[in-house]
């Protein structure tokens, strides 16, 4: 009876949960498809619904559906039962004309309410109108190629990358948005490395690109293509004047058709790959910046955008010794980052502190926006009538072409305090011993009454006196002996290039390990083999162009290096030669096996060869 009972609660717990998830509705297409090219529209459920309308899609063709596929799973989380369901709806749909398509909102009832999904907005490109001479006709924008051809048989209409500026011509610190998007009708597999330029004469703001975006098709110079992109910067120009944006390069590893002749029938019905590999060039750019229009008011510090100001104070009455606080609110768009705070002017005798400032800023395609609060902080010590005046902030606004000032309102602070903690004198206020006798327990004055009593001063024959004459003379002998020493090893060249064999190679093997965080694998190779060759060189007092692979397996063993250690050695040399040159490396041949084995290799030398 017990068991029955657990069962049907169980069951009970577990429709429980299965309803009490939020429900979602979402629509999905692709945002961009060619005229003519089949492509998908799903909507998807996470509950039970009925009676689901769909939107008029009447502007493309409907090849098929609704086809419905529904999935669920149950998870057991520390005793709490989880139970998740998906139901999607899929239609097939064909773009007619070319242009931009709004797809309203699907509706659903569950447990008797509607519900409603996103609307969706799709264009339809045009379909291609001329094709390179060594481009395929296929819709998959796959090119052919040969299998003895090269990363040259793909042309610069087939693949390149595009640099596309919101503006040429700016004022100093006016944003510039800059995009570099890849374009290609082949599959791209890898990119390997890109150096993007370095952006000289510009303040940068990296944009944050979304991990997940996946290639889009557009319509390019007559042809679509699948584009990406691959890096979004905002440029705040420091100085005018004709800027320009350095040139870079990007490798790029594509999955290319091969055009072979069928060697069975089984050719027939497989297509065959190979990986290409080319180097594209990242188009560089002029910008034209103008100088800020003159008469800026003194106060102006470089602000450029659209921005608001707000104040608030802590407090306009309070007792001496209590603390003021002015919160200071800028927000808005431009270069808040380089923004100079506000100065806010307290009266003479109260303690000012640093202001605390925190900074929101989010940078996006429309500029970098945000905000900045700074909270100023300050101590009066004195009682009295207290004005604190205006702060102001200016910025030159870039949509009305003009400078404008904002300004905070005037506090005026009444400071509570006793009439022998306040004097007045030409409305500056000072203060006197008694007054500020103990502030907290912070500040105090000098203790004036203090009796100071002579010293026996006689220094001759003293320990200060034997102190003064021996230090000086032991440290004498000692920087003699430490001298001499080195002359001795520096006049045995030998002897001294013996000892830094340890601390060059270490060094060599510190270039490699940049090179290897950079994934330069050439120059990550060449700086070991350097390292490796080096060590045994100096360490071994043999010129490097007189060094084999067969005279160090002699020189080793007559330093009674054993023969294990001798054979992971030259098998390391060999891996960095093969490595090196290989368009494949394996897994114990990555680069970070390889820097593990030299730096251990090093160090098991140096601790054998004396």
């Amino acid at each position: 009876m017990k068991t029955k009972i657990l069962v049907i609660l169980g069951l009970c717990m577990l429709a429980v949960s299965a309803y009490a998830e939020e429900l979602q509705f979402a629509a999905s297409a692709p945002p961009a498809v060619v005229a003519g090219d089949q492509f998908r529209v799903t909507y998807t459920l996470n509950k039970e619904g009925k009676d689901m309308r769909i939107p008029d899609m009447s502007d493309f063709d409907v090849l098929m559906g609704p086809s419905t596929s529904r999935s669920s799973s149950m998870q057991i989380t520390n005793g709490s039962m989880t139970r998740t369901m998906s139901i999607s709806y899929t239609y097939i749909l064909a773009g007619r004309a070319p242009g931009k398509y709004t797809l309203a909102p699907a509706t659903v009832v569950v447990d008797g309410q509607k519900y409603s999904s996103n609307q969706l907005e799709i264009k339809v490109l045009p379909p291609d109108q001329k094709v390179p001479s060594s481009a395929s006709t296929q819709s998959s924008n796959q090119v052919p190629v040969s299998q003895s051809n090269t990363s040259t048989n793909i042309s610069d209409k087939q693949l390149f990358i595009r640099q596309t500026l919101s503006k040429t011509k700016v004022y100093e610190q006016e944003a510039i948005l800059v995009t570099y998007k890849l374009y290609t009708r082949n599959d791209v597999s890898n990119i390997p490395s890109a150096k993007f330029p370095e952006f000289k004469g510009f303040y940068v703001q990296e944009i944050d690109l979304n991990q997940n975006q996946q290639f889009v098709t557009e319509h390019y110079d007559g042809l679509n293509y699948n584009t990406y992109i691959l890096k979004q910067c905002l440029l705040y120009p420091q100085h005018s004047g004709t800027l320009n944006i350095e040139s870079g390069k990007l490798d790029i590893v594509l999955r290319v058709r091969v055009n072979n002749r069928a060697q069975s029938i089984f050719d027939n019905f497989f297509d065959s790959y190979q990986e290409v590999r080319k180097t594209l060039n990242i188009p560089s750019a002029k910008v034209e910046v103008m100088p800020l229009p003159s008469g800026a008011p003194a106060g102006f510090s470089g602000a450029v955008g659209t921005y608001k100001m707000s104040s608030t104070i802590s407090s306009t009455k309070l007792k001496a010794n209590d603390a003021v606080t002015i919160k200071v609110g800028i927000s808005g768009n431009g270069n808040l980052k380089l923004l100079k705070n506000p100065e806010i002017t307290f009266p003479i005798d109260f303690d000012i502190y640093d202001p605390k400032v925190e900074t929101n800023i989010k940078a996006a395609s429309t500029g970098t926006s945000g905000n900045r609060n700074i909270e100023y902080l300050a101590i009066p010590r004195f009682g009295g009538d207290f004005e604190i005046p205006s702060a102001e902030f200016t910025y030159f606004d870039l949509t009305t072409k003009k400078y404008k000032t904002l300004r905070t309102p005037t506090y005026s602070i009444n400071v509570e305090g006793t009439s022998n903690e306040t004097a007045v004198v030409s409305s500056n206020y000072v203060s006197n011993k008694e007054s500020v006798k103990n502030i907290g327990s912070d500040i105090r004055y000098i203790c004036s009454d203090v009796t100071l009593k002579p010293k026996n001063d006689f220094f001759l024959g003293s320990v200060s006196f034997w102190m003064s004459i021996i230090i000086p003379v032991v440290i004498f002998l000692v920087l003699l002996i430490v001298l001499q020493k080195q002359v001795r090893e520096n006049a045995n060249v030998a002897l001294r290039k013996t000892k830094r064999a340890n601390k060059q190679a270490r060094k060599r093997l510190k270039a490699a390990e940049r090179y290897m965080k950079a994934s330069d694998k050439a120059h990550f190779y060449e700086e070991t083999m350097k390292a490796l060759w080096g060590y045994l060189s100096d360490k071994l007092l043999i010129p490097i162009s007189d060094l084999t692979k067969d005279n160090v397996q002699d020189e080793l063993l007559r330093h009674n290096v054993s023969q294990e250690l001798i054979d992971e050695f030259l098998k390391t040399l060999s891996d960095c030669e093969f490595a090196r040159f290989s368009p494949i490396v394996e897994e114990d041949l990555s680069l970070e096996n390889i820097f593990e084995r030299s730096l251990n290799l090093i160090g098991q030398l140096e601790n054998t060869i004396k």
